[in-house]
């Protein structure tokens, strides 16, 4: 790629943080496509979350809609947090406090949904003997890797804004993160971020590599088209070998009257 960095960002940024914020989310970024792209071409059979709900239900049965919802929740939150600039919310007349404040209690809302969810997950991976045997090295990858993104982004959020005097991560975090996707990154944004969003962004960058080559893919097969699929109607078959006679009982349609 050719991403060209600002006179200032060059200027300011050293070596290390041209490694960490730019050369390393680029590469991450550049397996996600390029793994994508393989998994599809070379194992479509495998493209699917390899369920073990006939192992084990009940465990399955909460910890996976609070997973899910919580997922949802969140990631609906960081596309608006960092794709979103601050100027844009303010145009249509959300103050920067009110987005803070939502952004606070409802990304911790969901941020406990998820926790709890992933928890009850692992829970049932390590505690259940045939679904640890079943499972394979993509996903002894994955479970560490997701359940650090997610406690440290909670872990972030709750030290410096639940906690904390509070800290306007759009301005920095976000500015960066943009520029990566326009190709004018500003890792000199980041870099003076706290210690704990560097280490989420980092994270959900490594997330994003592993993403092709874990049961993550699923997602893309998500069935939203049954929420637009058209009812179907199902009538009960009816049986024609038999015909209701005046008495009220039935006889066959192929027999005939005794004479």
């Amino acid at each position: 790629m050719n991403a060209a960095l600002s006179p200032l960002a060059a200027a300011s940024a050293s070596g290390a943080d041209l490694l960490l914020w730019v050369a390393i989310p680029y590469i991450c970024l550049a397996v996600f496509v390029v793994g994508h792209v393989w998994r599809y071409r070379q194992d479509q059979f495998g493209w699917t979350s390899r369920t073990t709900q006939l192992l084990e239900h009940r465990w399955l049965r909460w910890g996976s809609p609070l997973f899910h919802l919580g997922a949802f929740m969140v990631i609906a939150g960081h596309v608006v947090g960092l794709a979103v600039p601050d100027s844009w919310t303010e145009a249509v007349g959300i103050s920067e406090h009110a987005y803070h404040t939502t952004a606070v209690w409802a990304g911790s809302v969901a941020g406990v949904a998820m926790v709890a969810g992933l928890g009850m997950l692992c829970a049932r991976r390590l505690l259940n003997r045939q679904i640890r045997l079943g499972t394979d090295r993509s996903d002894k990858l994955l479970f560490p890797l997701l359940s650090a993104t997610v406690l440290l982004g909670i872990t972030a959020t709750a030290a410096h804004n639940v906690f904390g005097a509070g800290y306007d991560y759009r301005s920095t975090v976000s500015v960066w993160f943009r520029g990566l996707f326009v190709l004018q990154p500003h890792p000199e944004a980041i870099a003076g971020a706290p210690l704990l969003f560097q280490l989420h962004a980092m994270s959900a960058f490594l997330l994003f590599a592993a993403w092709p080559f874990t049961r993550l893919v699923h997602v893309w097969s998500a069935p939203i088209g049954y929420l637009a699929r058209p009812y179907l109607v199902y009538r009960r078959r009816t049986t024609p070998t038999t015909a209701p006679t005046a008495a009220g009982r039935t006889r066959s349609a192929g027999s005939r009257r005794a004479a």
